[in-house]
This record gives structure tokens, sequence and C-alpha cells, in this order.
């Protein structure tokens, strides 16, 4: 893990990071990768997004208010929340995970 938002962390705007980041604050804003070959966001279990996720691979412990696009592995264990799209590569979901919109497996080589 490359960062750290904190629990008692507000950030208010877009994120961009690379490598890995782990999110137990609250954005409000667009949490990006800057190089989507190499980035994996985990959202812990108090973590909350507000916003659309676009990374390579993604762990959903917490909630997100937003549409979510990942080229690799979308992990969502048993106390994820999703509000809105998920367009995945690779999907894996615990029982009591949620999604409240579509999901789209991403088209092999295409």
């Amino acid at each position: 893990m490359d960062s750290l938002i904190g629990a008692d962390t507000t950030v208010t705007g877009d994120v961009v990071f690379c490598g890995g980041l782990r999110i137990d604050g609250r954005i409000t804003g667009d949490v990006t990768v800057s190089d989507v070959k190499a980035g994996t966001l985990t959202l812990g279990e108090h973590g909350f997004i507000d916003g659309d996720v676009r990374v390579s691979n993604l762990v959903v412990f917490g909630r997100i208010d937003g549409s979510v696009y990942v080229t690799g592995l979308v992990e969502l264990r048993a106390s994820a929340k999703v509000s809105g799209d998920v367009y995945y590569g690779s999907l894996e979901m615990e029982a009591g995970s949620v999604i409240d919109g579509r999901l789209v497996k991403h088209k092999v080589g295409g």
C-alpha cells in the first residue's frame, strides 16, 4: 500500500493515485489511478466514496455511490455496497454484498 486516507479524513475533490491506495475515510469526488495498468484501491469497511471509481483492481468493504470501472478484478466483501453500475474484468462477490446497478463485463480483446 503506497497511500492511506485515514478514518477521520474527509477529502472533497477528485483523487488521482498510483500504486496502491487504501481509503478508510470519506471522499466526495472521483477516485482514479494514474496508470490503469497498475493501481489497486482498497475501500475499508467504514470508507465511503461519493463519485466514480476508475482503477485496475478494487477491493470493497465499504460503500461507493457512483459507477465503478475496473479493468481487472473487483472483490466485493460481505459489507460492500455499490450504488452504481460496475464495469469489470473479473468479479468476486461475497454473500451479503450489494450492487444497486448494472454489472457489465469487459469484452476480451475489445
